[in-house]
C-alpha cells in the first residue's frame, strides 16, 4: 500500500515521482555505516556488487538507512547500511524493524491459506457467506465477490479507502461496515485495480474465522510459529527493537527526520500495519520459496503463486495476482513473485524467483527510498545477475497523432482519507511528438511512451527512466476507459476541463512497489 501522511495541496510533481517511484535528482550523500555479515573472503562478487550500488544509491538519493535481505544460492545474507535517524545515529543492521507496508498483504495472504487448509475458508466462496452483512455502495456486486477476488485485487471497488476507526480491537469491524459507502469502479473479477480496501476486508474475514483479532490471529498462524521474532504490529511488542525513523528530503536534499510519518490506522494492518526486520523478511521469503518450517503444504504455497486474476500492470508488467502475490512474467520463462511496500517515510521491495531459488528484500528509511527500490525491482539489474531473468521486452516507439488522440483527456483517481473525506488526482494526457506527456496543473510531469498498444513505458520529462509500466483499461465498447497508474484506475474524462488538478496528492504504494509498492 501507499499512503502516509495528509496533505490538502495539489498534487505535485515531486508527488507523482514519488508514487511511480520513478528516479529523483541527485542529491547530498547520506551517512552510512559498512556492512555486517559473512566475512569479505565468502561473499561472491555479486554480492558485492549489490552493497555497492544500495551504498551508491544511498549516497544519490539521500537514504539515511537501508536494510538488506537476500537468499541466493542457497546462503542467506543479512547487511545493515547507514543510521536509523540523523538526529540520533545508531546504525542499521539486519534486526532494525521497519514498516515494511504492503508487503503486510502476503502476511494476510498466508493466514488466509491456513484457514482454508483447516476448512475454515474457502478461496472460492463468497465473502457473504462469512460476512452476510458486507456490503458496499453496489450491493449486488458486493454480493457476488469472492474470497480469492479480494485476495487477487479483483474485488472491483476503490482500493483506497484509509479511514481511521480508531485504535480499540473493533477497528476492523468498524471499517468493514463503512465500507458500505465505497464505490464500485469495475464488475468483480474482471479487471486488476490495487486494493487495500479489499486486504483489509480480508483481514477481517481472519478475524471472524479465528474469533480473535486479526493481530493476534497472524501472531498465533504465522509469526510466532515461524519464529520471527522482530516482527509484530505494534512496537509495544517489539521491546528493545531498534526501530529505521522516517525521513524526507528538504529542498536542498538534507535528510530530515519525520518520526510522525510512522503512524498508520489499524483499521489497515491486514493492508500494510506489519513492523519487520531484514532477518524476519529474509526468513519469509525462505519459508515461500519451501526452505523454511512447513507451515504450509507446498502444494498451498505453490497455489498461492498460481491462477492469476487480470492481468495489467503495478509498476512492472503483471501476469495478474495469485493469493496477494505479484506474478510478474519474464522474457525467458520463470516467474518472478513480488510484492513490496510505501508508507510515509518507509519504502521497501520484496521479490522472489522460485525456480532460480532467489529471494530479495531491501528497507529504507526515506521518502526518496522508491527511487532506490526501483532501480533494485523494477528494473533488470537484480534479476539478471542472480536469477538469469529479464522483463519483457519493451521498445518504445513513437505513435501517430491520430491514434494518440483516442487516449488524449483528463484522467482522475480518487481516495477516501483517514478522516473521511475524499480527495482527487487528476492527470491530463496530451499527445506530443509520438508520445503522451502527462500534465499536472499545466507542468509536464512525465512522459508515456507506448511499446505494445495500450502499454507504456513511463519517463521523466527530460528523458530519464523511471523504470515503472503502466497500462490503459478499455470499456466494453472498446474505448479507453481508464489509465491504470501504480496499479490504480484513473477515469478518462474526454470533455475539456478547466477545473483544477485535485484537492491533495493520491496517498499510494506499490507497490511496491514495487513497490512493487508497491
Amino acid at each position: 500500500m501507499s499512503g502516509g501522511k495528509p496533505m490538502s495541496s495539489p498534487i505535485s510533481r515531486r508527488t507523482l515521482l514519488r508514487v511511480t517511484a520513478g528516479s529523483a535528482a541527485a542529491v547530498a550523500t547520506a551517512a552510512h555505516a559498512g556492512a555486517a555479515g559473512a566475512t569479505a573472503a565468502r561473499v561472491p562478487s555479486v554480492v558485492r556488487e549489490l552493497e555497492d550500488k544500495i551504498r551508491e544509491g544511498m549516497d544519490r538519493y539521500a537514504i539515511p538507512g537501508v536494510a538488506l535481505g537476500l537468499y541466493y544460492r542457497g546462503t542467506g545474507y543479512v547487511r545493515g547500511f547507514g543510521v536509523t535517524d540523523v538526529r540520533d545515529p545508531s546504525p542499521v543492521d539486519g534486526d532494525t524493524v521497519f514498516r515494511v507496508a504492503s508487503t503486510s498483504k502476503t502476511f494476510t495472504g498466508t493466514a488466509v491459506m491456513r484457514l482454508v487448509e483447516s476448512g475454515r475458508l474457502d478461496l472460492d466462496r463468497t465473502v457473504r457467506s462469512y460476512l452476510p452483512d458486507f456490503r458496499t455502495a453496489d450491493p449486488a456486486a458486493s454480493a457476488r465477490v469472492t474470497v480469492r477476488q479480494v485476495l487477487n485485487h479483483s474485488a472491483g471497488w476503490l482500493g483506497d479507502f484509509f479511514l481511521d476507526t480508531g485504535s480499540g480491537d473493533d477497528a476492523l469491524a468498524r471499517y468493514v461496515t463503512a465500507m458500505s459507502g465505497v464505490p464500485q469502479l469495475t464488475p468483480p473479477g474482471t479487471v486488476f485495480a490495487y486494493n487495500n480496501a479489499a486486504l483489509a476486508l480480508a483481514g477481517r474475514l481472519i478475524e471472524v474465522a479465528t474469533g480473535t483479532t486479526y493481530e493476534r490471529a497472524v501472531r498465533t498462524l504465522i509469526t510466532d510459529p515461524l519464529r520471527l521474532r522482530h516482527s509484530a504490529f505494534f512496537l509495544d511488542e517489539l521491546p528493545g527493537a531498534t526501530v529505521a525513523v522516517p525521513h524526507d528530503v528538504d529542498a536542498d536534499g538534507t535528510p530530515v527526520a519525520r518520526p510522525g510519518y510512522w503512524d498508520l490506522p489499524r483499521s489497515i494492518n491486514a493492508a500494510g500495519g506489519l513492523i519487520s526486520s531484514a532477518r524476519d523478511q529474509l526468513r519469509w521469503a525462505r519459508f515461500h520459496l519451501g526452505d523454511g518450517r512447513p507451515l504450509l503444504t507446498r502444494r498451498s504455497l505453490h497455489a498461492m503463486r498460481s491462477r492469476p486474476g487480470p492481468g495489467g500492470t503495478l509498476l512492472v508488467e503483471l501476469d495478474g495476482m495469485g493469493v496477494t502475490w505479484m506474478l510478474r512474467p519474464t522474457a525467458e520463462g520463470p516467474r518472478v513473485v513480488q510484492h513490496g511496500g510505501d508508507w510515509s517515510g518507509q519504502h521497501s521491495g520484496f521479490l522472489m524467483v522460485p525456480e532460480r531459488g532467489f529471494g530479495l528484500t531491501v528497507l529504507t528509511n526515506s521518502e526518496t527510498g522508491p527511487a532506490l527500490i526501483a532501480e533494485l525491482f523494477a528494473d533488470d539489474w537484480a534479476l539478471r545477475r542472480f536469477a538469469g531473468v529479464s522483463n519483457l521486452p519493451a521498445t518504445p516507439h513513437p505513435v501517430p497523432a491520430g491514434i494518440l488522440a483516442g487516449y488524449q483527456g483528463r484522467y482522475t483517481a480518487t481516495v477516501i482519507d483517514q478522516d473521511g473525506t475524499t480527495g482527487a488526482a487528476s492527470l491530463d494526457l496530451v499527445p506530443d511528438a509520438g508520445q503522451l506527456s502527462v500534465r499536472v496543473e499545466d507542468q509536464e510531469a512525465l512522459r508515456l511512451a507506448f511499446y505494445r498498444p495500450d502499454y507504456v513505458r513511463v519517463f521523466e520529462p527530460r528523458g530519464a527512466d523511471t523504470h515503472v509500466r503502466a497500462d490503459f483499461v478499455r470499456n466494453p465498447d472498446g474505448a479507453v476507459g481508464w489509465l491504470r497508474f501504480s496499479g490504480r484506475l484513473f477515469r478518462r474524462d474526454t470533455a475539456p476541463s478547466t477545473r483544477s488538478a485535485g484537492t491533495r496528492p493520491l496517498p499510494l504504494k506499490p507497490a511496491t512497489l514495487p513497490h512493487p509498492a508497491r
